[in-house]
């Protein structure tokens, strides 16, 4: 069975964060509450994680993973920018968005769409998950928990501890935003919409 781990959602005690900072450093798999439903995440480099989330998500290798950052800067270093979408990305960050962008050499190849060579990226509007990441010092791969044969992403931790107990390793409580990310894909150089959900995209609407 997994951990349960309750964090206070408006000030994160800095022993449990750690909790949840060295689970992952030991390649465990986290459950983790978001700004968009609740997100199954791992370490950069854990392969392991990596194959457990896909088989948990049932997703193949070109299912887009998407990158938990702390902050902009953080984000800048995975993935390439245009000038064009520099404004944009950081007036939508923290919240409820992931972009698609061609990935750096930070990015470890397994993260990488195997054809495009793009990864989506995301800084969470949410306490817990910007305290873990920000402890960790490096970004979450990440995707969001939605189960196979659902349209929603997971949003109570108990749930999750109920019916996922066995294939996870910690279950992090805490309240998480409605609906998954607005999905925006900028590796084209437009901004095409790929999935609107929880983030507002009227700024794309003429």
């Amino acid at each position: 069975m997994a951990t349960f781990i309750d964090i206070h959602p408006e000030d994160p005690q800095p022993r449990l964060v750690s909790k949840v900072v060295d689970r992952l450093r030991r390649g465990e798999v986290v459950a983790l509450p978001t700004d968009s439903g609740y997100a199954i995440v791992c370490t950069l480099a854990n392969k392991e994680g990596l194959d457990r989330i896909r088989t948990i998500r049932q997703v193949g290798e070109k299912h887009h993973f998407t990158l938990l950052c702390a902050n902009f800067a953080q984000l800048g270093q995975l993935v390439i920018i245009d000038n064009a979408f520099f404004r944009l990305i950081k007036s939508l960050t923290p919240g409820p968005y992931t972009f698609i962008l061609k990935g750096t050499k930070e990015v470890p190849r397994m993260t990488l769409n195997p054809k495009k060579n793009t990864v989506g990226v995301r800084i969470p509007d949410h306490k817990i998950t910007q305290a873990v990441v920000g402890e960790l010092g490096e970004p979450l791969l990440s995707s969001t928990l939605i189960l196979p044969g659902e349209d929603e992403p997971m949003e109570e931790g108990w749930v999750v501890d109920d019916r996922l107990g066995n294939a996870i390793d910690v279950v992090v409580d805490g309240p998480v935003g409605q609906g998954p990310t607005t999905v925006i894909n900028l590796s084209s150089g437009e901004a095409v919409i790929s999935r609107e959900g929880a983030g507002d995209v009227s700024m794309f609407e003429f």
